[in-house]
């Protein structure tokens, strides 16, 4: 059948033909360019006449280079030179699992060292002393066994109060160490120092625990460490009923220069009366050090006479002024001291009766039990 010759419809022809090749003929725009035929078989298509975004418009510029398909879109590679497609551009990324991205440096290094080992206890606490050995110390001296029967509640309750700033296991586990402390003071020295060390390690910036651990040092013979500890404690809360100590510290480490400048401290005046005693004997000491015997005696002669019986420190002052008349070659008096210290020391706080003893020229001689026996008589048959 032959086609119609009406002029209309070969215009409207001639109007379809003259779209641009790759306008929209939907609403989905990322449809494909349709290429128009041009000379030598190059596309026809202008810049920016694909129904993409901008920047795909902005990509292609005014060559004849086909624009690059921006990467996540889903249009397609546009004819290139020659009809030939041109080649997707790969992205650049930081990412890993992206198509063509890169493999961030992190994710290598965590990949080519694998999963790492767990430390033992041992290799973190060698670790640990590579940059502190003091820790590693503390971390030990903390491992002292307590008996079941030790309750945090046993300790001072002034002394407790000032544990509050520690958390509640800690408070509680220091407050034991302070117990044992306290319990061991006397009959052993050396294990109530290592609790109180052990309280020290988890509660150091508290200034009972580190006046514990002071007192502790004194009754072992570390004086240097006694010193250190009373002195920190001193900075911590403030308190100074602790010189008497502190003096005798320095003269067990050969100061006596030293241990009479606590005399002149500002702090005296305010000491309790039976501190006041203890720090005067101990000054009488160091002038005895110093060979200073007769200023020995005038330190303690006022305190001496005016003290009455009745007082609880009675006894160490006067045995303290009969001493150290004795180093001064006073015997007489000496004795009459002596014989007074005898009077009040009902609990033999002192050995001021064999003192006196020696003075009137009795020597008692201490028999063991093998040489008793030797003089027992044979029995008779």
């Amino acid at each position: 059948m032959a086609q119609s010759d009406d002029p209309s419809k070969k215009a409207a022809s001639r109007q379809r033909d003259a779209r641009p090749p790759g306008a929209a003929r939907g609403k989905d725009r990322g449809s494909s360019p349709s290429p128009a035929a041009g000379r030598g078989g190059r596309s026809a298509a202008k810049p920016g006449s694909s129904g993409g975004s901008a920047r795909d418009n902005q990509s292609g510029g005014g060559s004849d280079r086909p624009s690059r398909p921006s990467s996540g879109k889903d249009s397609a590679a546009g004819a290139g030179r020659d009809g030939r497609p041109s080649r997707p551009t790969q992205t650049r990324s930081s990412g890993a699992g992206r198509p063509g991205g890169r493999e961030d440096r992190s994710d290598r290094a965590k990949r080519s060292a694998g999963v790492l080992p767990r430390l033992t206890d041992e290799q973190k606490a060698e670790i640990a002393s590579r940059y502190d050995p003091r820790r590693e110390k503390r971390r030990q001296e903390a491992r002292v066994a307590l008996p079941d029967d030790v309750e945090p509640q046993m300790l001072d309750p002034q002394i407790r109060t000032e544990l509050r700033s520690l958390a509640k296991d800690t408070s509680d586990l220091v407050a034991r160490h302070l117990v044992m402390t306290g319990r061991l003071l006397d009959e052993d020295p050396t294990a109530a120092l290592a609790h109180a060390r052990a309280a020290r390690a988890m509660a150091g910036r508290v200034g009972a625990v580190r006046e514990a651990a002071g007192l502790a040092a004194y009754h072992a013979g570390e004086w240097a460490d006694a010193l250190s500890e009373l002195r920190a404690a001193r900075r911590i809360n403030g308190r100074t009923d602790q010189l008497p100590v502190l003096a005798d510290c320095e003269r067990a480490l050969g100061r006596p220069e030293k241990a009479l400048a606590y005399g002149d401290d500002p702090a005296v005046a305010t000491l309790p009366q039976e501190v006041r005693v203890e720090l005067v004997i101990v000054l009488s000491g160091a002038r005895r050090d110093l060979a200073q015997p007769d200023a020995a005696v005038l330190l303690l002669q006022e305190p001496a006479k005016r003290t009455l019986a009745r007082r609880p420190w009675a006894a160490r002052l006067w045995y303290a002024y009969a001493d150290a008349l004795l180093a001064a070659g006073r015997e007489g008096d000496a004795r009459t001291w002596f014989a007074k210290v005898v009077d009040v020391d009902a609990e033999g706080e002192t050995d001021a009766d064999e003192r006196l003893l020696e003075l009137d020229g009795v020597v008692l001689e201490d028999f063991g039990d093998d040489e008793m026996d030797d003089q027992e008589p044979s029995a008779q048959t």
